[in-house]
């Protein structure tokens, strides 16, 4: 009888334990996964900050030789400007699987990525002396962040001054009034690259990219809160994350690459190839769209293998977890991430003068099946 008695109580004080716990996760307070979580700091220790990182070094980088040109305006520092610049583009396109967070919540996206140049508004802005001596004042690149507009700003507005049919321009074709403006958004583009590292990873960023976040008192918490976006998503399931789960936080990985690769098929390629908007192409002037196209596809497949190149850990990976869950799921997003980077490549060069070339529907349906098997991954997780 006594044996019975303690066995009772054993019984009694475990539940008592259990039930607190079951309470606890039903409330969403610690909805965690020990493996989930480790793919999530994967992801933004060896994926996404590395990427902003090396974004906010090539953006100030482009920034101190675009004033050294300014200086001394030769063919071979246009060159040494464009290479910058098309590493600094590089970095940003391969970041496009991760435009949620600071990218959407800060309205950086569009601020400095959008396309078409309004090319009627530029010929007009270059005319107006007002603007003109703003730009070229010591806060130029505060003016044209605050004034511009995103039709005029980021990375086209610079790649209108640099490049010309696919080439750097000569020296000679580049004014001085064009380097004063390119000067100024190439300022912006910078110090909202920084607000993008500097929003990731915190007090990680570096001094100088900090120092410029606050001093030109740009958002770089979540909410205005203290979190940083990175420790956000790393705290997923727990207290003060806006993640209620950490597979929640795995789903929003999810997301941004069904975004990105919709987004690639559906309106990168697709707008101007179905002749929706034939004026709608990105990088027109360096020729550089399918590379824009195909670096999107590498931002997709180092969210999901586990980082940028020579940071990748495939054990904490969603490409392992996936596997784990269902193969034949992630078998399906090897290949259909391969088949989109083997479609793209295939496209006639440059894509601004053969948009509707038999290819350019070919590598607009890899991406938009891409899409399709990233859904099959989110039902995937949802149900595990």
């Amino acid at each position: 009888m006594k044996k019975c008695i303690t066995k009772i109580i054993v019984a009694v004080i475990a539940l008592a334990i259990v039930l607190p716990s079951c309470k606890k996760k039903e409330e969403g307070l610690e909805l965690t996964d020990a493996t989930q979580v480790a793919i999530i700091e994967q992801f933004v220790n060896h994926t996404v900050a590395p990427t902003y990182t090396n974004l906010a070094n090539y953006t100030e980088k482009l920034v101190e030789e675009m004033v050294a040109l300014r200086a001394d305006k030769t063919d071979a520092n246009v060159s040494k400007v464009c290479n910058t610049f098309l590493t600094a583009r590089e970095w940003w396109e391969k970041s496009e699987a991760f435009l949620f967070g600071a990218a959407s919540d800060f309205g950086i996206d569009p601020h400095i990525d959008s396309w078409p140049l309004d090319v009627d508004a530029f010929n007009t802005m270059m005319l107006n002396e007002t603007q003109i001596q703003a730009m070229d004042g010591e806060d130029g690149d505060v003016y044209a962040g605050e004034k511009l507009g995103n039709s005029l700003l980021g990375f086209h507005g610079i790649e209108y001054i640099l490049f010309e049919n696919g080439s750097p321009k000569s020296a000679n074709a580049i004014s001085d009034l064009d380097l004063i403006y390119a000067i100024a958004v190439a300022g912006d583009l910078r110090n909202r690259c920084f607000q993008l590292a500097v929003s990731l990873i915190g007090k990680s960023a570096a001094k100088a990219h900090r120092d410029k976040v606050e001093e030109l008192e740009l958002n770089s918490t979540v909410n205005g809160g203290n979190f940083s976006y990175g420790q956000n998503l790393m705290k997923a399931g727990t207290i003060g994350s806006t993640y209620t789960s950490s597979v929640s936080g795995l789903m929003e990985i999810i997301d941004g690459c069904k975004t990105i690769a919709d987004e690639v098929g559906t309106s990168k390629i697709g707008k101007p190839y179905n002749g929706e908007n034939p004026n709608y192409i990105e990088s027109p002037y360096s020729h550089k769209s399918i590379e824009d196209f195909y670096n999107n596809i590498i931002s997709i497949e180092n969210a999901y293998y586990g980082g940028i190149e020579g940071q990748r850990n495939e054990t904490y990976s969603l490409h392992n977890y996936v596997k784990t869950l269902n193969a034949d799921i992630d078998a399906k997003v090897v290949a259909a991430i391969n088949n989109a980077k083997s479609k793209i490549k295939a496209m006639s060069v440059p894509f601004v003068q053969n948009y509707q070339d038999a290819a350019n529907g070919t590598a607009a349906a890899a991406c938009q099946h891409l899409d399709d098997v990233f859904s099959e991954v989110n039902r995937a997780l949802s149900e595990n």
